[in-house]
């Protein structure tokens, strides 16, 4: 089975890409991770299947085989990447309270990756 690290990965985007151990690109979509698993941080080992996509490979089937190291005692990295991670979310809330002020509704595929975003950001403050 494939594996490889996580590059980047944009919760509020719903994708990233992974570089496989070719160092190739992989592109991730949120849909393919894990059940209950919403973001995954640079540097996370993952193992996954390829499908050729439309912009070329795709991961499909994602497992966790290793999150990033950490460094213990220093929550002040952990703090920054929260209070980022607060204000994009900010940042969406307000264009999408915005957009129904303006009596645009949203779509169904914005409405989901707003909720992802939400229990994603719900998740990292409860685990703080």
């Amino acid at each position: 089975m494939p594996s490889g690290r996580v590059k980047w990965f944009s919760l509020e985007k719903g994708f990233g890409f992974i570089s496989n151990d070719e160092g190739e690109d992989v592109y991730l979509s949120a849909d393919a991770l894990p059940s209950g698993v919403t973001t995954v941080k640079p540097g996370t080992k993952l193992e996954f299947s390829i499908a050729d996509g439309r912009r070329g490979p795709q991961a499909l089937s994602v497992s966790i085989v290793e999150a990033p190291p950490t460094m213990a005692g220093n929550s002040r990295g952990k703090n920054d990447d929260l209070a980022a991670m607060i204000e994009d979310t900010i940042k969406i809330l307000d264009r999408f309270g915005n957009g129904l002020r303006s009596g645009r509704s949203s779509s169904a595929a914005d409405s989901e990756r707003l909720a992802k975003v939400l229990r994603g950001i719900a998740s990292q403050i409860e685990g703080n």
